[in-house]
């Protein structure tokens, strides 16, 4: 196996839409802290702020993601992102307006382009043969990686360095980039499956439900990245370390998974996805329960870079799983409720760490949520195992197995006629 099959000028296209889309998203906490923290309060301000922005993706990324249908795509996500860059320029643009204005703005940011995560991602993986979804998706996350390293930095720099409303306004105008680069790529996926019903005659909204137990493993592999972002200022502290040592850790910890990602892709893994998924879990929390007791920075850096690398292939398997449970035309809306589910684990470790940091150490709080992060782990792995094994029992799976087999077929040869007749952009490169 070899990323051969993903080296391609459309999703080289991709990629640039995909950064014009992300980056804001991994801008916007940070930026909205720094718009408002001179004000009187501007600290609590811009954490209310920033929870307008993530409730707002938590919102928006299963409502919406559940109206993307395959036939319209491009529209739909052209109108998200739209509005959303609308969102971000609203406080560069008025950054003195009312706190109530601005919570409004940073949760239609949030909200609007929530979808595209699952829609981009859809599309990726229908811009490369099927044996190479794998490597497709690796090479999101390594995408995803590097923004999320570079971003925090690039904030803080403007910010401080030019006007705190910059930020901001450099996120509006990437985001209105990704629109343009919408228009490079195809417009439609899948038009053969409309993703309302798979074949059996089941709602969508059922067979989201059914991978609900992918949901929960995928919550619990950003819950500990969400431990180690939030609560590693005070680890630093309580271990006698300069705080500012935070962001270059969790740089390395970003780099980590981008690292993590690109080994992933280069060959195929033994064992279940389920059991893969359980395993890297597992590694991660080691890796973040070393980074809770160690007293060096010399030796909590290594352990989040490792545990970035595992974490990261957590998250790959989890994206497989669910191209395994869901038809394809439902991927585009499991992927956001996934996003969504996996941004509620966020703020609910937030939420934990926070509690626990006002009557425990640091180091105690992270191996609580590392618990937390343990049973969701587990929950979710007996619930794929008990998904298994009931459609694995005699005749249990016969009408589920030939509906995912009409679907991908409808959709293989719908993707097959778009690409012969493709009219837009596509076929001009």
């Amino acid at each position: 196996m070899s990323y051969r099959d993903v080296a391609s000028r459309q999703v080289l296209i991709w990629a640039c839409t995909a950064v014009g889309a992300r980056t804001p998203v991994a801008m916007a906490p940070l930026a909205l802290v720094f718009l408002v923290r001179e004000r009187p309060g501007g600290y609590s301000l811009g954490a209310v702020l920033a929870a307008a922005y993530v409730i707002g993706e938590i919102v928006g990324a299963p409502v919406l993601g559940m109206r993307l249908r395959p036939e319209r795509a491009r529209v739909h996500l052209a109108v998200g992102l739209a509005f959303g860059a609308l969102g971000f320029a609203g406080p560069g643009v008025s950054p003195g307006a009312h706190p109530v204005v601005l919570g409004v703005f940073a949760f239609v940011a949030g909200a609007a382009p929530a979808a595209s995560t699952g829609g981009l991602r859809t599309l990726l993986t229908e811009l490369v043969p099927e044996h190479a979804a794998a490597q497709a998706l690796s090479v999101e996350s390594i995408l995803s990686a590097g923004v999320w390293a570079v971003s925090p930095a690039a904030v803080a720099g403007l910010a401080l360095g030019a006007a705190p409303r910059v930020p901001l306004l450099l996120a509006a105008a990437l985001m209105a980039s990704s629109v343009a680069g919408l228009w490079l790529l195809p417009a439609a996926w899948g038009t053969g499956d409309t993703g309302g019903e798979d074949r059996a005659g089941a709602s969508l909204p059922r067979v989201l439900t059914g991978a609900w137990p992918v949901y929960v493993t995928g919550a619990a592999s950003l819950t500990l990245l969400g431990l180690a972002e939030l609560v590693l200022p005070a680890l630093l502290e309580q271990r006698g370390v300069g705080v500012g040592w935070s962001g270059p850790l969790l740089t390395g910890m970003a780099v980590g998974g981008g690292l993590g990602a690109f080994l992933y892709g280069l060959r195929g893994w033994p064992g279940r996805l389920r059991t893969r998924s359980v395993v890297l879990m597992a590694g991660t929390s080691v890796c973040v329960m070393c980074a809770a007791l160690i007293p060096h920075a010399a030796g909590i850096a290594p352990a989040l870079l490792v545990g970035g690398a595992l974490q990261s292939g957590a998250m790959l398997t989890r994206n497989l799983s669910l191209r395994e449970a869901l038809p394809p035309g439902a991927l585009a809306a499991g992927y956001s409720v996934m996003y969504a589910a996996a941004g509620a684990g966020y703020a609910a470790t937030g939420s934990l760490a926070g509690a626990l940091l006002q009557v425990v150490a640091p180091s105690t709080a992270i191996l609580a949520g590392v618990g937390l992060t343990l049973a969701l782990t587990g929950i979710g792995w007996w619930g794929e195992a008990r998904r298994a094994a009931a459609r694995s029992a005699p005749g249990a799976d016969t009408a589920v197995g030939l509906a995912l087999a009409d679907s991908r077929t409808a959709a293989a040869a719908a993707e097959g006629a778009a690409v012969r007749g493709r009219s837009d952009s596509e076929g001009r490169l």
